[in-house]
């Protein structure tokens, strides 16, 4: 049987809804998880597990009356450090910063609540997400599940690991030059920067995007439907728009061009083996324990 820390977000919806599972059992899987691969890849600045518990168990009484409050209701996700969940530390992942706590929910983690999502872990971030890379002078620095020796990209760098080792579903991390991009590259995730104001953010910052990192693709279209709305504390969001997100509507890739570009045209020569197409691999998780063992921080 697959474990139940394994499903994509868009399962447990289906699964909760046909009464299969329920919330409050995959949370505890997921946070099962999160404690097996805290110690070798450190991808959380705080885990929420009695508040996700909670909610959990509100969850499963709303899906057993038939009242989920979105498809996120009772899907475990993970923010990071710099969406500010009410509550919790706010220090952009530096020692520097005094240890504040937020008096309120970033307009993103607001939208994820109010959906019934269970945010259970906060992710880490470089210096004030300066580097593409999980060293923070605040927290251990974040490893990549594939091979701990290796960089997990940032500044998302808690988000891609996370979501690459298989600790929930979806993660939401901030992009302004690369930052969920180059964390689902290196850690072999599906992510997504949209456009400028599509997800409101607060405080407002010019450039900054927060998007959504996931192991299935129909994940982040899942939570692109319920965090894309609107807020009035970001004065430059965009209005929410009636896209369909999950697409279940008649969007055709018919005709669609893609392309790739596998040389910036600058810095080192791209290597031939990472030119050449790759061979599928299985997901960290699934491998033999014993391959991954702690290494120095």
């Amino acid at each position: 049987m697959t474990d139940l820390a394994d499903l994509s977000a868009a399962e447990m919806r289906d699964r909760y809804r046909s009464g299969e599972i329920r919330p409050s059992e995959v949370a505890e899987a997921v946070l099962g998880r999160a404690a097996a691969w805290e110690e070798r890849i450190h991808p959380f600045t705080q885990l929420m597990g009695e508040q996700a518990r909670r909610a959990a168990a509100d969850s499963d009484e709303r899906h057993r009356r038939g009242e989920p409050l979105s498809g996120l209701d009772g899907v475990p996700v993970t923010v990071k450090e710099n969406i500010a969940t009410a509550g919790d530390p706010y220090r952009m992942g530096s020692a520097a910063t005094p240890p504040t706590v937020s008096e309120a929910d970033a307009p993103a983690a607001a939208r994820l609540r109010e959906a019934g999502a269970l945010i259970f872990a906060k992710t880490t971030m470089p210096d004030f997400g300066m580097m593409t890379s999980g060293v923070s002078s605040l927290n251990p620095t974040t490893r990549n599940p594939w091979n701990p020796a290796w960089n997990p990209g940032g500044s998302s760098a808690g988000a891609g690991a996370a979501s690459a080792a298989g600790i929930g579903p979806i993660h939401l991390g901030t992009d302004i030059g690369g930052s969920v991009r180059l964390p689902a590259g290196w850690c072999g995730v599906a992510g997504l920067k949209p456009s400028f104001g599509r997800i409101p953010v607060s405080p407002p910052y010019y450039g900054r995007c927060i998007g959504p990192l996931a192991r299935r693709v129909d994940d982040v279209a899942l939570a692109m439907s319920v965090v894309a709305l609107a807020d009035e504390r970001d004065h430059m969001s965009l209005p929410a728009a009636p896209l369909d997100w999950t697409g279940t509507g008649a969007l055709s890739l018919d005709g669609v061009r893609i392309g790739v570009s596998i040389d910036a045209g600058a810095g080192a020569a791209v290597q031939e083996r990472s030119a050449a197409p790759s061979r599928r691999r299985p997901w960290p998780w699934r491998r033999p324990a014993r391959r991954f063992r702690p290494r120095d921080r």
